[in-house]
């Protein structure tokens, strides 16, 4: 077992793998990712050292010398729930996959891995590891770039005041919806606690009144019986009203007053209802250009506008792409119960060099046609050629920021622009290894975790080795 020790690293990282390469490498991406790797090459290894220390994050390969991981797994994330684990396998298994990750597995990894994809992996446990455990589809707002950032400081400081009207502005797919979501679990909601979400677009005119307030039997024609309406629905929780400036000029009076007053008279009844909850609405559209056009109240706006928040296009945090491309990955590939191809390094080069005018849900599009074109069985991603193509051209908001891979030891390659990042890392470590023994086959490939003839096979593919 070896480990590494940093005053100043970010969280602690047990890799329990067999394969010496592999988890050298592991542990150089870890460290990249300012962590403290503690590498163990046996199942019973692992046991121990996590019986000693406490782990915040485990890297766990699933085919070990003493057995497989499942025990090993089980027993961990009971003792640790809150501690991301990351399984890896070189034999994919689609329903192995679907029951980890329903039992708390954070990812699912497939040998060979792009080592981008890992640094990718660890920057979103990074995230789980720094705040509040979050739904599945508020994951994906989450990104480490300055602007999103920003945007979650902004969010607890409005959690911190749930009486409060919160408004997001953003372009369409920029994450809204989920932007609420968050604000209502870093409020402290319950489990229980409703968020009811409104689309102020699809309210027809003439039961906007009964759908959001409610009615009582013979409020109108075809009221046989009472109903409750959204507003009575959200108390206590969240009442997300999205789209509202889709709300008709003549029936935002009614909504000024829920907003204004905290009350709200159902349809056909002479009793006002109290309101207890938090307030949340959501535009794509200027509503200062609104109200000049004559389409928005006023005194409605400033209502509204207690406390806004812009959300940044996904063109604007193009650092956050490969980390969401990612995630997204895993959900569909979990949606589709089958296991997650790898994605290649000019694909999350192409995906962070594309504008993304639809946003996250543009993104999620094309990972989902993509995963939907790709065989079962194959390891990588069947990237959608005609989105590839189209993608090509620069953005004309600024330069792409391409998905970088983790630093690796210094020195020319021959063959650099031949080999995937994963490659550049197995050869650079073969080179350096083979320099310690001054050559020696045998050395080298015990040192490496290989056999001779796997050494051999890779000094074959790289003839530029054999002068070491």
């Amino acid at each position: 077992m070896t480990t590494t020790r940093s005053s100043e690293a970010k969280f602690s990282c047990l890799i329990v793998e067999d394969d010496v390469a592999f988890a050298t490498m592991s542990a150089q991406v870890v460290r990249a990712e300012g962590g403290e790797p503690t590498v163990c090459h046996t199942l019973a290894a692992g046991r121990n050292a996590s019986q000693d220390t406490s782990f915040q994050l485990v890297l766990l390969d699933n085919h070990l010398p003493d057995g497989k991981a499942y025990d090993f797994f089980d027993s961990f994330a009971r003792r640790n729930p809150a501690a991301p684990i990351v399984m890896i396998t070189g034999e994919p298994d689609a329903r192995e996959a679907v029951a980890l990750t329903k039992n708390g597995l954070f990812d699912y990894l497939i040998k060979p891995i792009n080592l981008d994809a890992l640094a990718a992996c660890l920057q979103r446990a990074k995230l789980r590891l720094a705040g509040p455990e979050l739904p599945g589809r508020a994951q994906e707002f989450f990104g480490a770039s300055a602007p999103m950032r920003a945007v979650m400081e902004q969010l607890r400081q409005a959690a911190r005041h749930p009486a409060s009207t919160v408004l997001f502005t953003g372009e369409t797919g920029a994450g809204k919806d989920l932007a609420a979501r968050v604000l209502h679990e870093l409020a402290g909601a319950e489990a229980d606690t409703p968020f009811i979400a409104v689309n102020c677009a699809t309210l027809p005119g003439e039961m906007f009144e009964a759908e959001l307030f409610g009615a009582e039997r013979g409020a109108y024609t075809g009221a046989d019986r009472k109903r409750a309406g959204l507003v009575a629905a959200a108390a206590g929780g969240t009442l997300f009203l999205d789209e509202i400036a889709e709300v008709p000029l003549g029936l935002q009076a009614k909504l000024l007053r829920l907003l204004d007053a905290r009350e709200f008279r159902p349809l056909g009844s002479t009793e006002s209802q109290r309101f207890t909850g938090r307030f949340v609405a959501a535009t794509n559209k200027h509503l200062a250009a609104e109200v000049k056009a004559g389409r928005f109240r006023e005194d409605l706006l400033y209502r509204l506008d207690v406390f806004a928040v812009e959300l940044p296009p996904l063109r604007q945090r193009r650092e956050d792409i490969p980390g969401l491309a990612e995630l997204l990955l895993t959900q569909l590939a979990k949606k589709y119960e089958r296991a997650k191809p790898l994605l290649k390094a000019e694909d999350l080069t192409a995906l962070s060099g594309h504008d993304f005018p639809g946003n996250v849900r543009e993104l999620r599009n094309v990972l989902e046609r993509s995963l939907l074109r790709s065989s079962a069985d194959s390891r990588w991603l069947a990237m959608d050629l005609n989105w590839l193509q189209r993608a090509a051209t620069p953005a004309a908001t600024g330069p792409a920021t391409p998905a970088t891979a983790p630093a690796v030891a210094s020195g020319p390659l021959p063959t650099e622009r031949q080999l995937t990042p994963i490659e550049a890392q197995e050869y650079r470590l073969i080179r350096d290894t083979l320099r310690e023994t001054n050559g020696g086959i045998r050395r080298t490939a015990t040192k490496l975790g290989l056999s001779p003839q796997a050494l051999l096979r890779r000094l074959e593919k790289w003839p530029e080795l054999r002068r070491e």
